[in-house]
């Protein structure tokens, strides 16, 4: 049986909907609609759940790492992004105690990270778009995981853009602007402890 997809009048329609109204899966709100996201794949689940593990590790909270399941309302079109991984700020879950989503009345979070996806529609997406949208929301640090080039971007935010603190690849420790050095190399995160 097909389900019909909701429809919006407005962005703030679809905020005040109950979260138990949603439809399952991952959305991005797209012009009074809700469309349909593919899974992750199991590489990119791997890498930003084992990223999790790291960064509880080094002494950041649990309650404040998201894999997945944070939403992120951000400036144009998709109005909506659900990224791979995203560090929220201390007043985060009490701002989200009804339902995981950041709205641009809200402080930005921490970080966001992303693991880019195979295919060259995914990689502008990360890359491009989803860069100028996070820098307009003005989220302080953004990684990029690129399983690809095996390559872990730290980009930070200067000026209303973001620009480059490090490329890391193998053996490279990687340097957070947010974190300092963090005690784990770019293989160890790309092959996700393996």
């Amino acid at each position: 049986m097909t389900q019909a997809k909701p429809q919006f009048a407005s962005f703030e329609d679809y905020l005040a909907l109950d979260p138990e109204e949603l439809p399952e899966g991952r959305f991005e709100y797209v012009d009074g609609e809700l469309v349909a996201q593919m899974p992750e794949s199991s590489l990119n689940d791997e890498i930003s759940t084992y990223l999790f593990l790291l960064l509880v590790n080094i002494g950041i909270s649990f309650r404040l790492i998201k894999t997945g399941t944070c939403e992120i309302e951000v400036a144009g079109r998709p109005r909506t992004r659900i990224p791979d991984l995203v560090i929220l700020r201390e007043e985060h879950p009490e701002l989200t105690r009804r339902r995981l989503t950041i709205t641009r009345q809200m402080p930005p979070p921490r970080l966001i990270a992303e693991v880019i996806s195979s295919g060259m529609q995914n990689r502008q997406r990360d890359t491009i778009d989803k860069r100028r949208q996070y820098a307009e929301i003005n989220v302080p640090e953004y990684w990029l995981i690129d399983p690809e080039t095996q390559t872990f971007t730290v980009l930070q935010l200067e000026n209303g853009y973001y620009i480059e603190h490090g490329v890391f690849r193998g053996n490279d420790g990687i340097h957070s602007v947010m974190f300092g050095a963090l005690p784990f190399i770019t293989d160890q995160v790309l092959k996700a402890g393996k």
